[in-house]
């Protein structure tokens, strides 16, 4: 389906709780790959825990949009999503928090160079903006 807000794909309860679910492990598994990153015992740790929590992010607005608009972004740019957000009442902190992320994507799944533990601490802190967003949207459905 195609809107003013771009491709998308319609959802609901159902999907929204899935992909919270999905936000979920994701985060858990970037929180404890991070204490790796944290230890300083292995350096792609720091990456990897990134990149899940890039996941995270990408699923809880996926499970956000599915709640409160019936529909999630499926356009080939993961920015396309940030619209839907900023059009759910209280989404635009949660929109700049998946901005963030999305900025930070390329270089957590497919660059050569480590991210840094700093850059690693504000992914986990986006990340969870968005899971409880997503989950206190759920909570008053």
């Amino acid at each position: 389906m195609n809107t003013k807000l771009g491709r998308s794909d319609a959802c609901g309860a159902p999907q929204a709780r899935a992909r919270l679910t999905h936000a979920g492990k994701f985060l858990e598994v970037a929180e404890l790959v991070a204490g790796e990153a944290e230890l300083g015992t292995e350096p792609a740790s720091a990456s990897v825990s990134a990149a899940l929590a890039v996941l995270a992010g990408i699923a809880a607005s996926d499970a956000a949009c599915c709640i409160a608009l019936g529909k999630r972004s499926r356009g080939d740019d993961h920015l396309q999503a940030k619209t839907f957000l900023e059009s759910i009442d209280g989404g635009n902190k949660p929109a700049a928090a998946l901005s963030d992320l999305i900025t930070l994507k390329d270089s957590a799944h497919y660059g050569l160079i480590n991210i840094s533990l700093p850059q690693l601490k504000i992914a986990l802190r986006r990340a969870h903006t968005l899971v409880e967003f997503a989950r206190s949207l759920l909570d008053a459905d």
